[in-house]
């Protein structure tokens, strides 16, 4: 039994020694070497004595990243890959929250992280012998629900939750994913999503898991739709794991008409819905591709219900999200915990080895979301709680139909509009402050009441603060903020501005 994604990888390494693993523009690395490249920077570790212990990874996303990411399982540590353009206010939050004892940076990024921890080491800097004694006892010493990682999304108090996932979560899952989708040696994907976000967890460990090569895609060529397809073709990328927003650039600009991928046989996608208007124009191009929607939250490993689309949908129709993983269980709970049945609507539940272990650093969020199955009065067993509501179709899919609470999903990210609020409205001169997500038009909209602040000077103050994904499309200043009979913000009136 493997209870460590080193041994997945080990064992994967040995079918396929000198196979290409990871690949990017410029440099590429083969199982073997990526091996013993690990290995040295989990001997550090060790060296260190950061066995389980918290480590920052600060890199942008390159084959370097995957290395630290990668050295760390080695040493038995729980990695976090943080964004190196965040606001160093949101760094220090996570840094506050996930408490590391090292970031581990590059060269190209040290003097970004040098003010954020007193201990950092340069990844080109470490080149020692590998200790292979110190790593079996490391992997002796663990079980397979020690933490991998822990990954951190936007938070309702304005302080960023650090998902927690084990081993066993991560390996079960890759297995699933191969599994369902024939995931093997053949594969070549072609990452798109960031490593600090969940998406990529599917194709970084799916390919470890069954020898297949990743690909990295250069970010700017998500810009250029003809070079895309183009980087897709000199590559032979036949595997892609997009959001729909990168997949919609491409149809939106009729790419497909002047240029086709030619490798390209499995389309998933994730992290927001799936317009079945751009979806078509995929389809019509590449008719004999399959097309896979996923859907799940960060906090069950990455997705845990799928839809491999096999029918017809009109341009106005929605996608269904599916039916749950093997290996995991969905279903659905009405508001008085009893089970939504055919065509009742219901709060997403999931259970199984997806789950990932809590929010770290944050019980009184975990208790809230991973709870006791109210359906099961014998013994313990968690479920999470995803907020998201659901039905059951005529084909026993379910349908997504939106929030339960203030959490959204924009440009592929799940976002809590509480964070926003939260650092905005501490902003100088802001006086007050909602968001409204615009759905029709995925606009997060601001409203707002200031004493003397232009709208560029706030602008400017949010940017500091606030991720690229998070920032307000839009900003509708108030002279005073509705109430409702509560005394407060009246949300619903907001909505109804927005609409207007």
């Amino acid at each position: 039994m493997n209870k460590s994604v080193t041994q997945v990888l080990e064992n994967t390494a040995k079918k396929f020694p000198d196979k290409t693993m990871f690949v990017s523009k410029d440099e590429s690395i083969t199982y073997k070497d990526f091996v013993i490249e690990s290995k040295k920077i989990g001997s550090f570790l060790l060296e260190k004595n950061l066995n389980k212990e918290n480590v920052i990874i600060f890199i942008d996303k390159t084959i370097n990243a995957l290395k630290a990411m990668f050295g760390s399982m080695q040493a038995g540590s729980c990695y976090v890959v943080v964004d190196v353009t965040s606001p160093k206010e949101r760094l220090e939050k996570i840094i506050d929250t996930s408490k590391p004892k090292a970031i581990i940076t590059d060269k190209k990024n040290f003097e970004k992280c040098k003010e954020l921890h007193d201990t950092i080491y340069i990844l080109e800097d470490i080149d020692i012998q590998i200790n292979q004694q110190a790593l079996d006892d490391c992997l002796k010493n663990m079980i397979s629900t020690d933490p991998i990682y822990i990954l951190f999304t936007s938070g309702s108090t304005g302080v960023p939750k650090g998902s927690v996932i084990c081993h066993n979560s991560v390996i079960e899952y890759a297995k699933a994913i191969c599994d369902t989708f024939d995931i093997n040696e053949d594969t070549i994907f072609g990452s798109q999503t960031p490593f600090y976000f969940s998406m990529s967890i599917l194709d970084i460990f799916a390919t470890v898991y069954s020898g297949a090569t990743f690909n990295i895609i250069p970010k700017m060529y998500f810009s250029f739709p003809v070079k895309l397809m183009e980087y897709l073709n000199e590559h032979k990328i036949n595997t892609i794991y997009w959001v729909p927003s990168a997949l919609n650039i491409v149809a939106n600009l009729k790419t497909l008409d002047v240029i086709k991928p030619e490798y390209l046989t499995k389309i998933l996608f994730a992290g927001e819905a799936m317009p079945n208007k751009q979806l078509n124009i995929w389809r019509k191009a590449l008719p004999n591709a399959m097309y896979a929607n996923l859907f799940g939250p960060t906090e069950i490993t990455d997705t845990c219900t799928y839809y491999i689309v096999n029918r017809d949908f009109k341009d106005d129709e929605s996608l269904p999200i599916g039916v749950a993983f093997n290996n995991c269980d969905v279903f659905a709970l009405k508001e008085d915990n009893t089970l939504a049945l055919a065509d009742e609507v219901g709060e997403l539940v999931v259970r199984g080895s997806f789950l990932g272990l809590g929010y770290y650093n944050n019980p009184e969020k975990t208790k809230e979301a991973f709870v006791q199955n109210p359906l099961n009065k014998s013994y313990p067993e968690l479920i999470y709680r995803t907020g998201d509501l659901v039905k059951l179709n005529e084909y026993n899919e379910y349908l997504y139909l939106g929030r339960k609470d203030f959490q959204i999903k924009h440009m592929g990210y799940r976002i809590e509009l509480g964070e926003i609020e939260t650092n905005i409205g501490a902003i100088d001169k802001v006086l007050s402050c909602a968001c409204v997500y615009d759905a029709k038009k995925d606009n997060i909209v601001l409203f707002y009441t200031a004493d003397g602040l232009e709208e560029e000077d706030l602008i400017k103050e949010y940017d500091k603060k606030l991720l690229e994904y998070m920032r307000p499309n839009r900003l509708i200043r108030l002279d005073r903020m509705p109430s409702n009979a509560n005394g407060k913000i009246d949300r619903v009136k907001l909505k109804e501005m927005v609409s207007e």
